[in-house]
């Protein structure tokens, strides 16, 4: 008799865990279906930050009632709330040939105020925010907010001054160079190296920006800009919207396997480009003769602005070439993960900037949740994925401010 008694405790204990197991089990095996509406589920209860849109420049080429459904573009509000969008950095880009022609200040306060301009049109709709603070509080809300990040540092103008008036006008981040070198540093997209990478100007630029609290964007950058950055910053660095190089060899503007280890040692972040072209190195290929052949025409001609922009437009459309699937966006992030952990990478889609040349399921901003979905079916967490869309950049962004507090405070 004594003898059962002792046993039955060991029975209801192998009863009960046979049962976690078993609701374990039941919870993780979801339906297609169900594993979708988890999906939309998470895209609406955590915070979804997108580090790079271009949605400015694309206004200011033809300005859009963007509170509605607009005909064309990959950002307006509904599908943005649609998608669970939260915060979006939007890109004050300055084109590169402003660098030598000047007003490239000018053009940056044109596109900063475009930008400011959709706060103040739909005060419903869209809020401005500078600091992590900010998109904390105005999370939940229905409101987007809005924060601004220079895409080409052409506007500083050799000023460092110019630094302080760009953050107290709402910069958050600066994109030190775009397609061509200018006087900070060198572009991975230029034959030209005037530098060898960072200017002595650049030097001080980011030596400033570490003091302002301004996070500095190493997309578009020359590989020796990127070594010569991650050596002079006291802060974390951040590519707001760039690739794994593994899946496009020999393409700079990606970050190589070393490159986005550095970056997370320094505590960084990789935001993943979602364009095509960044994620895939079959349609990677067709992009650089796509590219070469433009670029020559171009020098040929003579071509500036929007006569260069719409001879771009004009080629692709004679030209096109098939698109990436949603996967290689996944399998970008993977790559992440596997390299360094999920704590380092997050989302810079670059909508409205890769001339509409993205992923099948990937198409516009309504689209986080397709991606979430596929996180899902690969085993990623609800944690992981929460990290992924918010955490990671937020910690960064708040370890640069708190960076900026320091160094102000020993001045």
């Amino acid at each position: 008799m004594k003898k059962s008694i002792k046993i039955i405790p060991w029975i209801i204990i192998i009863v009960m865990a046979a049962l976690i197991i078993g609701c374990q089990q039941q919870a993780t095996a979801l339906t297609d279906a169900e594993m979708k509406k988890k999906a939309n589920e998470i895209a609406q209860k955590y915070m979804i930050v997108d580090t790079h849109q271009d949605v400015p420049y694309r206004l200011i080429k033809k300005m859009e009632d963007i509170s509605q459904r607009t005909e064309k573009g990959e950002f307006d509000y509904p599908r943005a709330r649609q998608g669970g969008l939260d915060v979006v950095f939007m890109a004050v880009y300055v084109p590169p040939e402003y660098e030598d022609k000047g007003g490239a200040r000018d053009f940056a306060n044109m596109i900063i105020k475009t930008t400011q301009g959709l706060t103040q049109t739909w005060p419903d709709k869209f809020v401005m925010a500078g600091s992590v603070a900010d998109v904390k509080e105005q999370f939940g809300d229905s409101k987007i907010s809005i924060v601004m990040g220079m895409e080409n540092g052409s506007p500083i103008e050799g000023n460092l001054d110019n630094l302080k008036y760009f953050y107290d006008r709402g910069i958050r981040y600066i994109t030190l160079v775009h397609s061509k070198c200018n006087h900070i540093c060198d572009s991975s997209y230029d034959e030209q190296r005037k530098w060898n990478g960072l200017s002595p100007f650049g030097a001080e630029v980011v030596s400033e920006m570490n003091r302002l609290g301004m996070l500095i964007d190493v997309s578009h950058v020359s590989d020796k800009t990127f070594y010569r950055i991650i050596e002079l910053s006291k802060a974390p660095i951040a590519a707001t919207h760039s690739s794994c190089r593994h899946f496009t060899p020999g393409w700079e503007r990606n970050m190589d396997d070393e490159m986005i280890k550095l970056l997370a040692e320094k505590g960084g972040v990789i935001q993943i480009n979602f364009g095509s072209m960044f994620v895939s190195e079959q349609i990677n290929k067709a992009y650089k003769d796509r590219r070469k052949n433009v670029l020559e025409y171009i020098e040929a001609n003579n071509l500036q602005g929007e006569a260069r922009d719409e001879y771009f437009k004009k080629y692709a459309k004679e030209n096109p070439y098939s698109d990436a699937d949603i996967s290689d966006v996944v399998a970008n992030i993977g790559h992440v993960v596997k390299l360094v952990g999920i704590e380092h990478v997050g989302l810079g889609s670059d909508f409205d900037g890769v001339g509409g040349q993205l992923p099948v399921g990937l198409k516009d901003v309504s689209c986080y949740p397709n991606l979430i979905y596929e996180l899902l079916k690969k085993g990623y967490t609800e944690a992981d994925i929460k990290k992924i869309c918010s955490d990671n950049f937020l910690r960064v962004w708040s370890d640069v401010e708190r960076t900026a507090r320091e160094l102000q405070s020993g001045e």
